[in-house]
């Protein structure tokens, strides 16, 4: 068990392989679960929603209830390791995650048929859920734009990974900051506009 939890990458395999044993209890047990249909595939594109979204929501709650937060109790002469090594490696999660989330929830709403609705607000339509879920996915969509268009080419600066002088690092930072700050905001009703679609409406 240790050679499992001692590596990430196998703890994560092996997440994937009791998911799978799981999989295989619940069809042997109720015959059902694994008909490879639309509905199938729909279910599949959102567990892995949901699986990139934790990536994503979680790291973004990280650097803001935890990172940023705690930076100022960090001696000097340890703030290095965070810029050079923790924060460059979680950017990378977070960026990739917001990626994953927007394109896993794009197919998702396209297996469903509820795309063009969502998208349009429910004004198509007069759905209430496909307002709720498209005011999910816009607000999650602005989010994803600050991710890659604004976090990040902020970060870069900011941490040194891209050239910049001292003033234009410190202005970097509290714009990335600001952002990352928008989208905590944004993560608590996009959260609740897409549950409230699945159990509400």
């Amino acid at each position: 068990m240790a050679a499992i939890l001692s590596s990430l990458r196998n703890t994560v395999i092996a997440g994937f392989v009791l998911a799978v044993v799981l999989i295989v209890i619940m069809v042997g047990w109720h015959q059902q679960g694994l008909s490879l249909d639309l509905a199938w595939w729909a279910f599949f594109f959102r567990w892995l929603h949901v699986l990139s979204g934790v990536m994503w929501i979680g790291l973004l709650w990280y650097f803001n209830f935890v990172q940023i937060p705690n930076m100022p109790n960090i001696p000097d002469e340890q703030k290095p390791a965070i810029g050079k090594v923790i924060a460059p490696a979680a950017l990378w999660w977070f960026r990739w995650g917001a990626m994953a989330t927007i394109v896993t929830g794009l197919i998702l709403a396209h297996l469903n048929g509820y795309l063009i609705s969502a998208i349009t607000l429910g004004l198509t339509d007069g759905v209430p859920k496909h307002t709720a879920i498209g005011i999910g996915m816009w607000l999650g969509a602005i989010m994803w734009f600050n991710v890659w268009f604004v976090i990040w080419p902020n970060q870069k600066k900011a941490l040194g990974i891209v050239e910049a002088d001292a003033d234009t690092k410190a202005k970097s930072a509290r714009t990335a900051m600001l952002f990352s700050r928008t989208n905590t905001m944004l993560s608590i009703p996009m959260l609740y506009a897409m549950v409230s679609a699945q159990n509400i409406y």
